[in-house]
């Protein structure tokens, strides 16, 4: 059940109008009181001899009654509660009672002897009411309404467990500003699938993906299209800025801006410049380590850098100070929203549902430390640069392989999440990673169903050698791999490492014991694009020859050889216990 508190109007009978009207496309039914503040007021849905001005001038009567300059500008109160869709159909009586609670419990009539203001509610809908309620009390004072919305959030919580409807998750207050049925309506109106303020917050936080300075930032708002004001101080220094959608005008024909605090709480400047206080972006020997670490930049490229990084971030998520935790989860937003930005059309929608859910797991009350998450924050500066990927070749299955380890990244942000109570951030982490499973199999299907042939290929002698190398490096997962249809891809992948030097022993146990399984569809998938990825072998092996059924050319038991590149890290692992 979720109560919704409306900025304060100035006319009674204009929310009235609307409360008793058809609608917009005649969805409100049977307009009706259900409850008001005398239980006897006039009700021009159901008393044919009562009108819109008889109620608005009984709610009216303690304003008016006021001299005129004692009069609020502003002094009318509306708010909508609205049941889940999920919920059986409540009665009138059930509303009426739900809408006596809120009253009390926003300050607008306490009962109990203190004096409350005149209000009404108003059932248009089987699954929600208008309560409607001006803001001078029987005796001329202003009622004690303080933080009536976040009142009424806890009154609902409590609603909701009495009447056995759907609990809604508490929350922190560091969740985005919902849209309001204004702006709901607007874009119906206008064709707009989204809100503005909901194109707006995508839009902005895809310009702070890797970004490095305020011009960077707002260049990219710019290069997106969006109409931008900044706001600065005497001095020149900048403070703050507010964007708006071209075409988007209020009722005098001006553009609609939307400060970036009203967007997101860590859309604000000065949170947004908080992300690469850290980094030190003014250091050339800094940017010269960033050159040679990511190289010429490609899809695939920034994909497999972007891969490494999401690896060594589930460790610190797991393991880390939750300061330095909290770091890595905000950034792999940043990662999200990059890999969208990015993507190729047959996993873009998935992806860009992953990271709108996963914006509100960004966001919690323990405090980030920035720096620290460096290496996501490139990673989703790479994929940026790198530019659009196909849907095809080594763009399509490093796409597939990403998508793998973020999958982990994000199921260990929702138990980092539940730990800590975080009911809001961990559902909303949950949702993420249902979208990530659903472009996971979009974008893994061709690259892993050439492995699966090449395995299929590779003739009984090599795959009962595997079979017996399986077993004796994972005893505990190899009865589970051999049965899934994933295990011909790893066996053509193990196949392809020992052709180039590897020990398939030690990448196996290494891929297995450096994170969980769990929640893994198929054990043997994810094996595939650890190894293939801790071996830097293709990702893509359409184009590659096929594997001697002789076995490998070169191998040396209980070692793993790796190609040298420059630049490169002795140890991932001891990155990222370096990191901790």
């Amino acid at each position: 059940m979720i109560p919704s508190v409306n900025k304060s109007g100035a006319r009674t009978i204009g929310l009235l109008s609307y409360l008793y009207s058809p609608g917009k496309r005649e969805e409100h039914t049977d307009p009706h009181l259900v409850a008001s503040f005398d239980g006897m007021s006039p009700d021009p849905g159901r008393d044919p001899n009562a009108t819109l001005k008889d109620l608005q001038q009984l709610l009216d009567q303690p304003v008016m009654a006021l001299a005129r300059h004692a009069r609020p500008a502003k002094h009318v109160w509306h708010t909508s509660v609205r049941a889940d869709p999920g919920d059986r159909i409540l009665s009138d009586e059930e509303w009426a009672s739900i809408a006596r609670r809120i009253v009390a419990a926003t300050g607008i009539d306490p009962g109990d002897g203190q004096s409350g203001c005149r209000w009404a509610a108003v059932r248009h809908a089987d699954d929600h009411i208008h309560i409607v309620a001006t803001l001078v009390t029987e005796d001329g004072h202003r009622p004690d309404d303080y933080r009536s919305g976040a009142r009424a959030q806890a009154e609902a919580r409590l609603i909701e467990k009495e009447l056995g409807l759907h609990q809604v998750a508490p929350g922190d207050g560091t969740a985005a500003q919902r849209p309001t049925s204004a702006e709901r309506h607007k874009a119906e109106r206008q064709g707009r699938e989204r809100t503005a303020r909901e194109e707006l917050r995508e839009t902005v936080r895809r310009a702070v993906s890797g970004a490095r300075s305020d011009e960077e930032f707002f260049d990219r708002l710019t290069a997106a299209g969006l109409m931008i004001r900044k706001r600065a101080a005497p001095s020149g220094d900048l403070l703050g800025y507010k964007v708006a959608l071209p075409g988007d005008l209020n009722r005098d024909g001006e553009p609609v801006f939307y400060p970036g605090a009203r967007l997101a709480p860590d859309l604000s400047l000065p949170r947004i410049r908080q992300r690469w206080s850290g980094e030190a972006q003014d250091d050339p020997a800094s940017r010269q380590e960033d050159v040679i670490r990511t190289g010429p930049g490609s899809p695939a490229a920034a994909r497999r850098g972007t891969a490494s990084a999401v690896w060594q971030a589930v460790l610190v998520v797991e393991h880390g100070e939750d300061t330095v935790a909290a770091a890595h989860i905000a950034a792999a937003g940043e990662v999200l929203d990059a890999l969208a930005k990015t993507s190729a059309a047959y996993t873009r929608r998935e992806l860009r549902d992953a990271a709108t859910a996963f914006e509100r797991a960004s966001r919690s009350h323990v405090r980030a430390v920035r720096g620290h998450d460096r290496a996501l924050r490139q990673a989703a500066r790479d994929l940026v640069h790198g530019g659009p990927a196909l849907g095809r070749g080594e763009d399509g299955a490093t796409t597939a392989m990403v998508i793998d380890m973020l999958f982990f990244l994000i199921t260990a942000t929702v138990h980092w999440h539940a730990r800590k109570g975080h009911v809001q951030q961990a559902e909303a982490a949950t949702r993420a990673a249902e979208h990530l499973r659903t472009a996971y199999q979009a974008a893994a299907a061709q690259p892993l169903g050439v492995l699966y042939q090449r395995g299929r290929r590779l003739g009984q002698p090599m795959l009962q050698r595997q079979t017996v190398l399986l077993r004796e490096a994972l005893p505990g997962l190899a009865e589970q791999i051999l049965v899934e249809p994933g295990w011909y891809a790893l066996a053509a992948t193990i196949a392809e490492a020992e052709a180039a030097g590897h020990d398939p022993a030690v990448l196996l146990s290494d891929a297995a014991e450096r994170r969980e399984l769990r929640t893994a569809d198929s054990v043997s998938d994810v094996l595939v694009w650890r190894m293939r990825r801790t071996a830097d072998l293709a990702a893509d092996a359409s184009h590659l020859p096929e594997t001697s059924s002789a076995g490998p050319r070169s191998a040396t038991r209980g070692t793993t050889t790796r190609p040298s590149a420059p630049g490169r890290r002795h140890s991932e692992e001891e990155a990222s216990r370096r990191t901790l």
